[in-house]
């Protein structure tokens, strides 16, 4: 009997573990076959053959559809959990389709527009999830040009929007991020700043209208979703509402001459002073100069370097600093005058003279290793204290801070305007920075775990009760949701850091548009408790020939697992 025991014991593991492998081989096959067949039924007939945009996991171009826009190395290893699907939509309709079709199967949508996703919340779920990948609906269109707007897609980059801006004029542009292969859908919908939001505020500020998905499947424009559902995705973050297919942008005008300068000090140059002085003038400056402070520490020191753009002139720009900001000593020789669109290039780390055509490329199946953190500074770090984050940063030796300068626009658009609270009162985002090569856990654990270090020590130095965020640069420390029903709870965490008072807004607007949270990530904005049930997942169907059978029969089940239990009884 004693012996009899753990043969029981194993031959139950085996019919599991067989069970299970027969089953997922047969559920991958049969979510293909049901979600092409559901696909093809709510999409208009069009020249797309549909098993074009869909990629299951056996088929060749699986691995490198989703490889091409994962940004961070930490989501691209052998356990981190994959999609079952990949769909690529050529159309609104594609997209329409896909949300109505993953609904009817009950399998999780996670909507990827670029993946500068620092969490990689687009492209990995712990539960069974599908893919939507927006990157071929990417055009810019620039009709009118007199009109100062512009209707862009989801999946096209930044560098695609500027450049289209560039080729019909020389004295537009729109105030967004400086790195090109950043994807439209994402960026704006959580908020979106560069280097012009102290003359003209964020992204989200100069949207006019846009296209969503919503739960049911509809294309809305601004008039058909309402002013809250509008309100929400201009810095709510679109995946909790739905799937951003376009935005309207309002152009802002720029001057033919821009200039652009950066200069290094160390600790040993003064830095400290030229921190301190930082923290006074640029917030406090003209409105069409940003100045963009890095700090990296070194070998016994930090490097503390401003790269700025002034929207204007060089002789200009000396003249406004000589009086403002007397301690950095800029001359004209340290400046460099040029055209907006080669302004956009600097920034991006190209070379003098480059082809604007660069901003085309998108650069895929690039990533690094990462982590990203966040924090607003509400009121001058002292001299003192800037000394012990020195001695912080050195003795960790890691981990670099990017301080970007409000005011200006920043702080006289109101709190409320936009999900997006961050407004008056704030001097300064810091970014807390870390990147490396070395795959595996070891690697990763020591980085993050640095990062978490540097953050907590900055506690006392930035904003309080709630100690805010910023929702693009996605950060699960700061709180992850379960989908249970504390799922309310579980966002308010987060959901006040990222967004302040207008969490509440967000959280009615979400329970009005999608109640059933169809649309959610591990961040995402959850329906009040009332509607906050788990979506119901359907009954398994499987077909042990791969087909799309209504269920698995026990005589076929038996059919595949007796010559297993034969085998095993008889050794």
């Amino acid at each position: 009997m004693r012996e009899a025991m753990p043969r029981m014991m194993m031959l139950s593991l085996v019919l599991l573990l067989v069970f299970h492998v027969s089953a997922s081989w047969a559920a991958s096959a049969s979510v293909y076959d049901n979600f092409l067949q559901c696909l093809n039924t709510n999409t208009n007939p069009s020249s797309t053959q549909l098993s074009n945009i869909i990629y299951a996991e056996n088929n060749p171009s699986y691995s490198s559809v989703l490889r091409a826009y994962i940004r961070n190395s930490r989501f691209n290893t052998t356990s981190t959990p994959k999609p079952v699907l990949i769909v690529t939509p050529s159309a609104s309709s594609h997209v329409q389709a896909s949300v109505v079709c993953a609904k009817q199967l009950g399998i999780q949508l996670r909507i990827r527009s670029g993946g500068h996703d620092y969490e990689g919340l687009s492209y990995w779920s712990d539960q069974t999830f599908i893919v939507l990948d927006m990157f071929n609906l990417r055009t810019v269109t620039v009709d009118d040009i007199e009109d100062s707007s512009v209707w862009v897609q989801a999946g096209a980059t930044l560098g695609e929007l500027y450049y289209r801006i560039s080729e019909k004029s020389k004295v537009h542009g729109f105030p967004a991020g400086i790195c090109p292969t950043v994807g439209i859908g994402g960026h704006i919908s959580g908020g979106g700043y560069g280097n012009m939001l102290r003359k003209f505020g964020l992204a989200v500020d100069n949207v006019l209208d846009a296209q969503i998905v919503d739960a049911k499947g509809r294309l809305l424009d601004r008039k058909a979703m309402g002013e809250d559902l509008f309100w929400a995705i201009k810095g709510g973050g679109g995946g909790s509402f739905g799937v951003i297919v376009a935005y309207k942008l309002k152009l802002v005008p720029v001057p033919e001459t821009v200039t652009v300068f950066q200069a290094a000090r160390t600790l040993e140059e003064n830095a400290t002073a030229i921190v301190s002085r930082w923290q006074e003038v640029a917030p406090t400056t003209d409105d069409g100069l940003f100045m963009r402070l890095l700090l990296q520490p070194g070998s016994n020191t930090v490097k503390a370097t401003i790269m700025a753009e002034f929207l204007g002139n060089a002789d200009q720009l000396v003249s406004l600093l000589g009086k403002q900001f007397p301690e950095l000593g800029l001359k004209k020789d340290d400046c460099k005058e040029m055209s907006w669109i080669e302004s956009v290039l600097w920034w991006a780390n190209y070379d003098n003279g480059t082809s604007p055509d660069v901003l085309l490329d998108r650069n895929p199946d690039h990533a690094n290793f990462l982590k990203r953190k966040s924090d607003y500074v509400q009121t001058p770090i002292s001299k003192s204290r800037l000394e012990l984050v020195w001695k912080k940063m050195i003795e960790i030796g890691k981990i670099g801070l990017v301080f970007n300068p409000y005011g200006g626009m920043m702080s006289r658009i109101p709190a409320s305007a936009t999900p997006f609270p961050h407004r008056a009162g704030n001097l300064f985002k810091v970014q807390y920075s870390v990147s490396w090569g070395e795959a595996g856990a070891e690697a990763e654990k020591n980085y993050t775990t640095d990062t978490r270090r540097l953050f907590r020590f900055m506690t006392p130095f930035v904003s309080k009760n709630p100690r805010s965020a910023f929702l693009n640069y996605r950060d699960l420390d700061i709180g992850v949701n379960k989908f249970g029903n504390r799922s309310y709870e579980q966002g308010k965490v987060y959901g006040l850091k990222y967004f302040n008072e207008n969490f509440d807004r967000l959280v009615k607007v979400k329970t009005a548009v999608d109640p059933a949270n169809f649309f959610r990530n591990e961040q995402s904005i959850p329906p009040y408790p009332t509607f906050n049930s788990d979506p119901p997942h359907p009954i398994l169907h499987l077909d042990v020939n791969g087909g799309s059978s209504s269920k698995l029969s026990m005589g076929k089940l038996k059919l595949v697992l007796a010559p297993l239990v034969f085998l095993f009884i008889s050794f």
